[in-house]
């Protein structure tokens, strides 16, 4: 099968730091074309892969200080893959809702969908949705299509990692570990709480966003002189594996509905229990007292973190194996494009 995976611009194909959507699309791209699938990647200069790569701009827009509007270059990408529609048996967005019109207008043979990799709870996306109800969309968790429960869905796909990307650990670790971003709705605020009243290491890897940094500032920075924090950063791909599996655990204590939330599966598949608030996803992608626990305030996390010694690791990367690989994330993603090119709606839900 010919497959065009169109990637945002805003970071690179993987990513050098953060950037959840544009590694999940690395993955897929791999896994397909392991499985002997043409695919072509409309990505910036600066990724890295093994498909077809079609730059549009030299690196990552996050990362470039000349980009004053990162819209253009998305619309220049939208502009270039619908003048090679008829190279490709299915066209696969990762770019929100910008290519609906441009997908609404394609006659040319082409199948199209689009994976929403965001929040839908937005007051201003559902006229637009409702408007381009015909759209074909995936997405990449039950909870996250709650909002819009009558868009036009043709599956959700759980997000995968490769099965060798990550080597489980066996031993306790001695440091909690917060991995993301810096922002309220990602709970480093409720991280830093738990840790210090549980009284163990937190160990911070995290990015900070230009429309955070307010919040870091006010919020964040002051409590990080405490002698039980450690705030080191972005890590790259090649350091989680250290960071998370030599961790006791992975605080996620988020305060929004998580579309997904790929940290979780990550820390599964190094072996690392995960203590969870259970908003958007979690309960679908967490397996309570296999992968962790869901609690519900800082307390419950405490008492949770005390469960956690002598934790089975072993369970965590069963779960990973068993339904979170970019092999079965692949899979699926095929049975959709096959389903949609016989021109068959996929109404029941496949689970990644």
């Amino acid at each position: 099968m010919r497959i065009a995976q169109v990637a945002p611009l805003y970071e690179s194909v993987p990513p050098k730091y953060y950037g959840g959507t544009e590694r999940v699309i690395h993955f897929l791209t791999e896994a397909l074309i392991g499985m002997g699938h043409d695919v072509t990647l409309f990505a910036t200069k600066d990724s890295n892969t093994s498909a077809m790569l079609i730059p549009i701009c030299p690196q990552s827009l996050r990362l470039s200080k000349a980009c004053k509007d990162p819209i253009a270059y998305h619309i220049l990408m939208i502009e270039k893959v619908f003048k090679q529609v008829q190279d490709f048996d299915i066209l696969h967005f990762h770019i929100d809702y910008l290519p609906f019109s441009m997908i609404r207008r394609n006659n040319k043979g082409a199948y199209c969908l689009s994976t929403m990799h965001g929040r839908l709870d937005i007051h201003e996306l559902y006229p637009l949705f409702k408007e381009f109800y015909d759209i074909g969309l995936v997405s990449i968790s039950n909870s996250q299509r709650k909002p819009m429960l009558w868009a036009n869905w043709v599956g959700t796909v759980y997000h995968g990692l490769p099965e060798d990307l990550f080597v489980p650990y066996q031993k306790t670790g001695k440091y909690l570990a917060f991995l993301g971003r810096v922002s309220p709705e990602k709970g480093l605020f409720a991280a830093i709480e738990i840790a210090e009243k549980f009284g163990m290491l937190l160990k911070i890897a995290a990015k900070i966003d230009d429309n955070d940094r307010v919040y870091y500032e006010k919020e964040i920075k002051p409590l990080l002189n405490h002698h039980l924090i450690e705030y080191i950063g972005e890590i790259g791909e090649t350091e989680k594996n250290d960071f998370l599996g030599n961790a006791y655990a992975l605080l996620f204590p988020i305060s929004w509905p998580e579309p997904f939330g790929l940290v979780m599966i990550e820390a599964m598949a190094c072996g690392t229990p995960v203590i969870a608030f259970p908003f958007g996803s979690v309960p679908e992608i967490m397996k309570e007292g296999k992968t962790g626990y869901m609690v519900n305030n800082t307390d419950q996390a405490i008492k949770a973190l005390e469960k956690l010694r002598g934790f089975n690791r072993r369970n965590c990367r069963r779960v990973f194996e068993e339904f979170y690989t970019s092999t079965r994330m692949a899979c699926n993603y095929l049975d959709i494009y096959k389903g949609i090119k016989n021109n068959k709606k996929t109404l029941s839900v496949i689970r990644g």
